[in-house]
């Protein structure tokens, strides 16, 4: 039971947390939890005047 939970405790510190994450391309950034707020609301605001544009239709529904 004590060599399982040693090998627990080895993964957990080596694969559980945000940086291997983000060195593997899952995340873009790491950031502190201090800095939150202030990266959302940045976030927001460049998203504030973007306008999604309609995709053209392909094909029209046909009766059928």
């Amino acid at each position: 039971e004590a060599k399982r939970q040693e090998k627990i405790d080895e993964y957990a510190d080596s694969m559980m947390n945000p940086y291997v994450a983000a060195q593997r391309g899952y995340l873009d950034d790491v950031i502190l939890p201090q800095e939150t707020r202030q990266r959302l609301i940045s976030s927001f605001d460049s998203l504030r005047g973007k306008r999604e544009s309609a995709m053209p239709k392909k094909h029209g529904n046909i009766p059928l």
